[in-house]
C-alpha cells in the first residue's frame, strides 16, 4: 500500500469491530499517530456474521462495565461521528424458570443499578404486556433491561473506523501483516508492502489471534489460550402479526427475547424473527488436522448443522407462537472464538513487552466499544479505569493446552447462559497440576477446586455425602459442604487443621542492591532478615495492584510469595522493575506448601521438626519436618496460632502424612474462606484491586510516607491523604438470610447505594454472616447499621469497622 505509514505509536493488526474501536479511542486520546492493518476488509471476521446484540446483563462486574459503556457509546457515536448507524435500544426480557434464576437476575439488577442502568424484575404478566406473543405460562420471573437492543455490526464497526481517520489514524486494508520484530523496547511489523515501526503492538486478529500470537513467542510470548466455535442463528421469514403490531406501535420492534433456562436468544429481525441457539450438543472447528484452519476465511461460512439446534428451535416457536408458522428464510453458521473461561483476552500480552491483546471475544459487539476504551487506557494511562482481572490474558498460565481449550471452550458453548454458582465447579479441563499429596488428599475425601490450573481441597466429604455437580446448583450456603465446612472451621478453632496449598507463586530476588530496589519498589517497610511481612505495590494513582509475603533471608536476599493466580502478573510486574545485577528466580512447580494451623498446631509439629516452635509470629526458619527439609514461617492466614510449611515437592509426601498421623484435621479452601473473612483479611483481586487505593483499602499501616523513596503512587496517596477518601474499608456483620453476600452486593442506607461488598461468608467462629465491604467514608463508623442486597433480598447489616471480629488483638495468632 502507497501510504503505509513507516513509523506508528500503535498498530493494530486485526479490523474488526474490537480493533477499530482500539484504534478510535486511541485517538480520542490524541493519540491519531497509530495504524490498523486488515488482511481483506474491514469486518471480515466474526464481526460481519454477528447478530448484533446489545446486552448490558452480566454477574461480571468488570463485564457489565464494558457492555454499558459499549450501549452508552453506541448511542452517541452516529452523531458524534457523522455516520448514520441502525442502533435500536428496544430493551429485553430475560425469562427465567426457577427460584435460582431469578435470583440471578436479581444479582444481576443490583449491579446494573449500581452502575446507573434501569434493571427491574417483572411478573410474567407485566412481560406479556411488553411483548403479547409471549408464553408465559410456566416462568417464575422475568429481567427487564431497558439499554438492550441491537445495532448493525457492520455499520458500528464502520462509524468507530471514520472516528478514528476524522482523528489522523491510519487504516490499511487488504494489507496483512505477516510478522513482528522486536526493537529495542518497540516493534516492527511487516506487511508485504512495507514495515511499520511502533512503540506498542495490538493483537485484535479475532479468531485469527492464536496464529498472530505464535510471532511474538521469540521474544517471551506463549500459545494464545483459544478454540473456534461453531455458532448458528437463523431467519425467519416476514410474520404478519409482528408487521401489524410494529405499526401499531409507531413502527417499534418487540424486545429482545432470551430464554436462558432453554439457551437461546429470539430478536425481531425486520418484520421476521432471529433466533439464536447456543445448543449443548455444539461442534468446534478447526482443532485437528482433518479440519485445518484455512490462511483465509474472510467473509465465509460453514454450511447448515440443523440437527444439531432444532430442539432449541422448536421451543422457540412454542415460546412465541407466531414465529412458527413461518419458514425459514436463512441460516447463518459462522466462526466465534473462545477462550476457555468464554471472556476475552483483554490486557498485557503475556510475557511480551509493549504488546498487547484485544481477542478472543465471543461477544464482540456488545464489549467492543467497552473493550477500546480499556485498552486505550492500559497503552496510553498504564492503567485503566476498573479493575480488568476478569478479561486480563494473564489470568491463565501454562497449563491452557489445545485440548484444554477446546474441551472448555465446548463446555462454556454449551452452557452460555448457565449461573454460576459460588459452590460449583465445571468438570472439564481439571487435574491439569496436581500437588505432590493430591491423591492423599482425595482419598480423605477432598472435594477439589481449580486455582490457575491447581487441584485443592475445597472441603473435605466424608462417606454419604452428596458431591454431585447437582448438588452444588444453588446460591445458598446450605449444602453438603456446609457442615463439613464448620467442622472443619472449628477443628482450626479448637485444635489443629492442615491445608494443602500447591501453586503459591515463588519469586527469589537476590544481588547486590535488592534492599535497596525493594524499597522503592514496595509502598511500605521491608523486614528485618529472618523476619517477614506483608508488602504491597500500588500504581500512579497509588491503587492496590497486588500484595506480597516479603520473607528475608539475608541483606540482599529475599522471597516474594504471592496467590497462585497472580503466577504471571506478579511475575511479570517483578521482573519488568529490576534493574540490572539483580536476580529472580522462580520455584512456583518445584515446591509445595501446607497450612498448619489451631491452638494444638505447635503440639502436633513439636514431635515432627527440628524447628524452634516458640519463634515469634512473622519469623521464618529452614529446618526438618518429618525428616525432611522444609521452610517453615510463622504466619496464618486462618487467624489461629500456625505455621506455612514449604518443602520441594519429593519430601512433602512424607511432611504431609506425618502431620495427619499427629492429629492434624484436613480442611479446604471453604473453611479457609470463611476463617480469613472474620479476620478482616483481604483476597486478591476481591477485596484487593485497582479499583481502590491503598487508603481506601484500609492498609495506610502498610504505606511509608517518609521513606526517602519515590515509590509508585506516593504522590497520588499523598494528595488522597490530604483531601480524604472517598471509600473506606469495613467489616459487616450482616442478617443474612440463606446465603451470604456475594462479590459486588450492592450496599444501602436510607434508599441510597452507599458501597459495595467485596467478599462474604459465614463466620463459623462468630455465628454470624460476614461481608467485607467498601463504603462511602463518611458512613463506614462502627455502629452504622445499612442494608445488603443478596440476590434481591435487603438484608440488615452495622459496620463493625475494619478491626477483625474474631481475636481482634490477634492473642490467639501471636500465642
Amino acid at each position: 500500500m502507497a501510504d503505509l505509514p513507516g513509523k506508528a505509536k500503535v498498530v493494530v493488526i486485526g479490523g474488526g469491530v474490537v480493533g477499530c474501536s482500539v484504534l478510535y479511542h486511541l485517538a480520542k486520546k490524541g493519540w491519531g499517530e497509530c495504524v490498523l492493518l486488515e488482511k481483506n476488509e474491514l469486518t471480515a471476521g466474526s464481526t460481519w456474521h454477528a447478530a448484533g446484540n446489545v446486552p448490558t446483563f452480566s454477574t461480571s462486574w468488570a463485564i457489565m462495565n464494558m457492555q454499558r459503556y459499549s450501549t452508552e457509546l453506541y448511542a452517541r457515536l452516529g452523531d458524534e461521528v457523522d455516520y448514520p448507524m441502525n442502533y435500536h435500544q428496544t430493551g429485553s426480557l430475560r425469562l427465567g424458570h426457577s427460584k435460582e434464576r431469578v435470583q440471578e437476575f436479581e444479582r444481576a439488577c443490583s449491579m446494573g443499578r449500581y452502575q446507573g442502568i434501569d434493571m427491574e424484575m417483572l411478573s410474567p404478566d407485566q412481560a406479556k404486556e411488553r411483548y403479547p406473543f409471549l408464553e408465559t405460562h410456566d416462568l417464575e420471573g422475568v429481567l427487564w433491561d431497558p439499554t438492550d437492543g441491537d445495532i448493525d455490526p457492520a455499520q458500528v464497526t464502520q462509524a468507530l473506523a471514520k472516528g478514528a481517520r476524522d482523528m489522523g489514524a491510519k487504516i490499511a486494508r487488504f494489507c496483512p501483516a505477516t510478522g513482528v520484530t522486536q526493537d529495542g523496547d518497540g516493534w516492527i511489523v511487516h506487511t508485504e508492502t512495507g514495515d511499520i515501526a511502533c512503540d506498542y503492538v495490538v493483537n485484535a486478529a479475532g479468531y485469527y489471534a492464536q496464529r498472530v500470537g505464535e510471532w511474538f513467542k521469540p521474544y517471551g510470548g506463549r500459545t494464545v489460550p483459544m478454540m473456534v466455535m461453531s455458532h448458528q442463528f437463523l431467519l425467519t421469514d416476514q410474520i404478519p402479526e409482528l408487521e401489524n403490531w410494529s405499526k401499531e406501535n409507531d413502527g417499534r420492534k418487540l424486545p429482545l427475547l432470551r430464554d436462558v433456562d432453554v439457551s437461546y436468544y429470539l430478536r425481531q429481525e425486520k418484520n421476521g424473527i432471529n433466533i439464536g441457539p447456543y445448543e449443548p450438543n455444539c461442534r468446534a472447528h478447526w482443532t485437528d488436522p482433518t479440519d485445518p484452519m484455512p490462511d483465509d476465511f474472510s467473509f465465509q461460512l460453514w454450511s447448515d448443522d440443523l440437527d444439531r439446534i432444532e430442539d432449541i428451535v422448536a421451543d422457540a416457536m412454542a415460546r412465541v407462537p407466531v414465529s412458527g408458522a413461518a419458514g425459514v428464510s436463512r441460516i447463518i453458521n459462522g466462526p466465534i472464538p473462545y477462550a476457555p473461561d468464554g471472556l476475552p483476552l483483554l490486557g498485557p500480552m503475556p510475557g511480551v513487552k509493549n504488546a498487547f491483546e484485544a481477542c478472543v471475544f465471543t461477544f464482540g459487539i456488545a464489549q467492543g466499544g467497552g473493550a477500546g476504551k480499556v485498552l486505550a487506557e492500559w497503552i496510553v494511562d498504564g492503567g485503566t479505569e476498573w479493575d480488568m482481572w476478569s478479561v486480563d490474558p494473564r489470568r491463565y498460565t501454562d497449563y491452557t493446552d489445545h485440548q484444554y481449550c477446546v474441551d472448555k471452550g465446548m463446555e462454556v458453548y454449551g452452557h452460555e447462559y448457565a449461573m454460576h454458582f459460588p459452590h460449583h465447579e465445571w468438570p472439564a479441563g481439571r487435574d491439569r497440576k496436581l500437588s505432590p499429596v493430591h491423591d492423599r488428599v482425595t482419598e480423605l475425601g477432598g472435594v477439589m477446586g481449580a486455582y490457575n490450573g491447581w487441584e485443592r481441597a475445597n472441603w473435605f466429604a466424608k462417606p454419604g455425602d452428596d458431591t454431585s455437580e447437582e448438588s452444588t446448583h444453588t446460591w445458598d450456603r446450605e449444602g453438603p459442604w456446609q457442615q463439613r465446612i464448620k467442622e472443619e472451621c472449628e477443628a482450626v478453632r479448637d485444635d489443629c487443621g492442615v491445608l494443602d496449598l500447591p501453586g503459591f507463586t515463588r519469586l527469589w530476588i537476590s544481588g547486590a542492591g535488592a534492599d535497596d530496589w525493594l524499597r522503592g519498589f514496595v509502598t511500605g517497610g521491608i523486614p528485618k532478615v529472618g523476619r517477614m511481612n506483608l508488602v504491597y505495590v500500588a500504581d500512579t494513582r497509588g491503587r492496590i495492584l497486588t500484595e506480597l509475603s516479603c520473607i528475608r533471608l539475608a541483606e540482599d536476599s529475599f522471597v516474594l510469595i504471592t496467590a497462585a493466580t497472580a503466577q504471571w502478573h506478579d511475575g511479570e510486574l517483578v521482573r519488568n522493575a529490576l534493574p540490572e545485577g539483580l536476580e529472580c528466580r522462580e520455584t512456583t512447580t518445584e515446591r509445595d506448601a501446607l497450612l498448619v494451623a489451631g491452638p494444638k498446631s505447635r503440639e502436633v509439629l513439636s514431635g515432627l521438626t527440628d524447628a524452634d516452635l516458640e519463634a515469634g509470629w512473622l519469623t521464618h526458619q529452614h529446618c526438618t519436618v518429618a525428616g525432611k527439609k522444609a521452610f517453615l514461617i510463622r504466619v496464618s492466614f486462618t487467624g489461629e496460632l500456625g505455621w506455612e510449611v514449604h518443602a520441594a515437592n519429593e519430601g512433602m509426601p512424607a511432611i504431609y502424612d506425618a502431620i495427619l498421623e499427629a492429629g492434624a484435621k484436613p480442611f479446604g479452601m471453604y473453611a479457609l474462606n470463611s476463617l480469613r473473612i472474620e479476620k478482616g483479611y483481604r483476597a486478591w483481586k476481591g477485596d484487593l484491586s485497582t479499583d481502590y487505593s491503598m487508603l481506601e483499602g484500609g492498609l495506610e499501616r502498610f504505606v511509608k510516607f517518609d521513606k526517602p523513596q519515590d515509590f509508585n503512587g506516593k504522590a497520588a496517596l499523598l494528595a488522597e491523604k490530604q483531601q480524604g477518601r472517598k471509600k473506606a474499608f469495613a467489616i459487616l456483620k450482616v442478617d443474612a438470610g440463606n446465603a451470604d453476600a456475594p462479590y459486588m452486593s450492592t450496599v444501602w442506607k436510607d434508599g441510597e447505594v452507599v458501597g459495595e461488598t467485596t467478599s462474604g461468608a459465614w463466620g463459623y467462629r462468630v455465628n454470624a454472616s460476614v461481608a467485607l465491604a467498601m463504603l462511602r467514608a463518611d458512613i463506614a463508623e462502627p455502629g452504622t447499621e445499612l442494608e445488603v442486597e443478596i440476590y434481591g433480598e435487603r438484608c440488615k447489616s452495622v459496620v463493625h469497622g475494619d478491626d477483625p471480629l474474631w481475636d481482634p488483638a490477634n492473642e490467639r495468632l501471636r500465642a
